[in-house]
């Protein structure tokens, strides 16, 4: 996994920092998930019944697949060097844009699009964020993902 420094960050606004391996969403989670959440609507947990729709199977829950960016962040953005604990502050204009089908695999690309230093240790950071699914054209979502990176105070950058 790569690093990077807290005073190298403002620099990285606009580029892509990171795309996430790929994670099997099978049955098994979409189930779990369903538990876990008290969502146990057909299109995700009865694949008999699911087959006759338009998705042809079981599909993931959107949240599921919402909830897969910590995952993915973790695996694919490069971790900072200086963070002492990350936050998740929440997420502005999701967009479910395509059903993730039972078996198919995504993966997160991040987009840090901004981030601004907020008292004397956060940095508050802005990602646009997109889950991608193999062999589709449209991503199963779009969201802007905000995140604040806890640093002890004495590791804040000059001038910032």
């Amino acid at each position: 996994m790569r690093e990077i420094s807290l005073a190298d960050v403002p620099g990285l606004v606009g580029h892509e920092l990171g795309i996430s391996d790929w994670i099997i969403v099978d049955q098994t989670m979409i189930d779990q998930f369903a538990d876990a959440t008290l969502d146990h609507q057909f299109i995700h947990v009865d694949p008999v019944r699911a087959a006759e729709s338009p998705f042809g199977g079981t599909i993931a829950h959107g949240f599921l697949t919402l909830s897969l960016l910590s995952a993915m962040n973790f695996g694919g953005v490069p971790k900072i060097r200086e963070q002492t604990m990350g936050i998740n502050y929440g997420f502005d204009k999701i967009r479910f844009m395509s059903p993730v089908k039972c078996g198919a695999r995504v993966r997160g690309r991040f987009v840090l699009s901004d981030c601004r230093f907020r008292g004397a240790g956060m940095l508050m950071t802005t990602y646009e964020v997109s889950v991608e699914i193999e062999n589709e054209k449209k991503p199963a979502l779009t969201a802007n993902w905000i995140t604040i990176v806890q640093f002890d105070p004495k590791d804040r950058p000059e001038g910032v």
